[in-house]
């Protein structure tokens, strides 16, 4: 969204109040009404009235307009009560003009000229199509002699954000991330200065993905937004080349990194709407998640295949609310997709079912045709979970019958060869197993292994890596200090959680464990690792919801080197900067340097707004 749409959307929440109402509207009466369910209760995956009261006003209109919480700001509040329950919130007077501002240009330099991607880089979410995570030692140099000297060379402050969760992409000597406001900004990758800003139309929480389209060789940025949007921007300025509307609910979003392969353009689609049936008079469920082709030039979507074939229905007898249930729903593609060249298919994970009847591809992973989106094969980890917010939530009206424990196959898959010449998917899920494929059968099940105990922030969680021979896994296994998550103020359990598993691919046997962070009396602590590990030869990088980023020798699982984030920074772009705690995205390596986001407040963790770069000493 360009500075002027933004600004007239924000100006025209503003012209109703005197012509509508005759006094402006009650901002703490809304937020009872509507808000409150949620954000006052600690609802699992909505943000705390503490994170709340440290955003912009207009950072919560933006939202209610075109953000993450469109579905209740379009629907149910008028312009100047999403006015006037942000200032509620906040406490302080709504600015309609109000926009991050950019204090560290960067000098006006060229596009690098030839094939970028023959130069050190990390591209999209794994690094490579099947998801790895693991950066080769020419695009890493990084020794692991040289991680004991890593040492922070500056950071970058996302302005008024309370959380990151786009990981960075480093590619032609720029890193490229999103926002929570929806900025998608090119940094200089060695002195954080910056390119240019891309305002998208929602919240970017998916990592971008760099590839050409069409004859001309011209770079563009891929990514989606929180209101289920699809860019293509231009590398070298930042310019608008296309943009797509992959879904039409309402609280359809895009979390995962898109895929390049062959001038298409892949994207897996999740939603919100899981949350929404904590609202006792929502209709629960109708969203359907879906993987998506788009021609890389050009935007025209090319096929959709749905997770759920059948359109979802009203069926059963009416619930509490007088409603009948809506089904079957759900099944989101929340992370990266997978690509497999060899046999031409897409690998996606797959979440819970939202409402009743349950899927069979649910908690899954699914195998898609790239060229024509039909599904090729699907396994199930785990049948009949179906599971939305409202079960945490009273009066629990949209609570399916038959509750499931919500053990979504969150993590990307991992496609790779063995020693022994097998080739596997490996897929990761909240419930804390493992599962090891036959990727030339059909996903036949080789085996599976239990890592972790699950939960609902698992188990394993965002992201794992391996080099064929080890699978290298956080463990999460976050608890909180209360049986229920829904309070007030949830508070995380200090003592329960984390770790990092090395587990031999061909045996099945677990070659070592490290033990997790000691919180000690860290604030809001957890030393549960919910972050996406990354792999370099010989260590492994793996960040905690203490805040802290550590690194372990990959044969034995010691400690080389570690990095306490949670503190506050002065940022080369003059924002207030502070780390928190590290969740979801994960470090990404690219010659010599690493680049980490800090900060994530939702679950009762430790907020922040930092992007973090670290070379060793003496490298400028």
């Amino acid at each position: 969204m360009s500075t002027r749409r933004l600004g007239a959307l924000l100006s025209l929440c503003l012209l109703p109040l005197s012509a509508t109402f005759a006094a402006p509207p009650d901002g703490k009466a809304v937020f009872e009404k509507q808000c409150a369910t949620c954000h006052a209760s600690g609802a699992v995956r909505a943000p705390s009235m503490e994170t709340l009261q440290a955003m912009t006003p207009a950072r919560i209109v933006r939202a209610l307009n075109t953000g993450a919480m469109r579905i209740i700001g379009t629907f149910n509040l008028t312009g100047p009560q999403r006015v006037a329950v942000a200032e509620y919130i906040t406490g302080k007077t709504f600015d309609p003009s109000w926009r991050p501002v950019t204090t560290n240009p960067c000098a006006p330099a060229t596009w690098p000229e030839g094939n970028v991607f023959a130069r050190p880089h990390w591209n999209g979410w794994g690094v490579d199509q099947a998801n790895t995570r693991l950066q080769h030692a020419s695009m890493a140099n990084l020794p692991p002699e040289d991680v004991s000297r890593l040492e922070l060379k500056w950071a970058f402050a996302y302005p008024g954000e309370t959380f990151t969760e786009s990981q960075p992409a480093v590619v032609g000597g720029r890193l490229f991330a999103g926002s929570p406001s929806g900025q998608v900004y090119a940094l200089d990758a060695k002195s954080g200065c910056t390119a240019w800003v891309f305002q998208a139309d929602a919240p970017v929480k998916a990592p971008v993905v760099l590839g050409s389209a069409g004859g001309d060789g011209k770079l563009m940025v891929f990514f989606g937004d929180q209101s289920a949007r699809v860019y293509a921007v231009d590398a070298a300025s930042g310019k608008l080349v296309w943009e797509a509307q992959a879904d039409d609910h309402p609280a359809a979003r895009i979390t995962g990194a898109a895929q390049i392969f062959e001038g298409r353009v892949y994207v897996g689609v999740s939603s919100l709407e899981e949350g929404l049936a904590a609202d006792p008079n929502y209709q629960c469920c109708r969203f359907r998640g879906s993987v998506q082709a788009y021609d890389a030039a050009t935007g025209k979507r090319l096929w959709t295949r749905y997770t759920i074939e059948e359109t979802p229905a009203e069926h059963g007898e009416p619930r509490k609310n007088g409603k009948p249930e809506m089904g079957p729903s759900g099944a989101s593609v929340w992370s990266a997709l997978t690509i497999d060249p060899k046999l031409r298919r897409i690998y996606a994970g797959t979440g819970d079912n939202y409402s009743q009847p349950a899927t069979k591809t649910s908690d899954g992973i699914m195998a898609i045709a790239i060229d024509t989106g039909e599904t090729v094969w699907t396994y199930q980890g785990l049948a009949g979970d179906a599971w939305n917010i409202g079960c945490m939530t009273e009066p629990q009206h949209n609570c399916p019958k038959d509750e499931g424990p919500d053990q979504d196959m969150g993590a990307s898959p991992i496609v790779t060869t063995l020693a022994n010449g097998q080739r596997v998917v490996i897929g990761a899920q909240k419930s804390g197993y493992m599962h090891v494929l036959d990727a030339d059968q059909n996903g036949k099940l080789l085996w599976k292994k239990k890592l972790a105990e699950g939960g609902v922030q698992g188990g394993l969680q965002w992201g794992q890596a391996t080099d064929g021979e080890t699978f290298y896994a956080a463990v999460s296994d976050v608890r909180w200090l209360t049986k229920q998550v829904v309070i007030a103020s949830p508070k995380l359990d200090p003592r329960h959680g984390g770790g990092l598993v090395a587990v031999d691919l061909v045996t099945g046997r677990e070659r070592w464990r490290a033990p997790p962070v000691t919180c000690g009396g860290r604030p809001k602590c957890s030393p549960a690792q919910t972050a996406a590990v990354t792999l370099i030869p010989g260590v492994v990088f793996s960040g905690s919801q203490s805040g802290e980023l550590r690194a372990f020798a990959t044969n034995d699982g010691k400690l080389l080197w570690k990095y306490d984030t949670l503190r506050s920074f002065k940022t080369v772009n003059g924002a207030p900067g502070r780390g928190g705690s590290l969740d979801q995205a994960g470090p990404v390596v690219v010659d010599g340097w690493l680049y980490v986001n800090s900060g994530y407040s939702k679950w009762g963790a430790n907020p922040g707004n930092v992007v973090l770069a670290f070379g060793p000493r003496g490298m400028n």
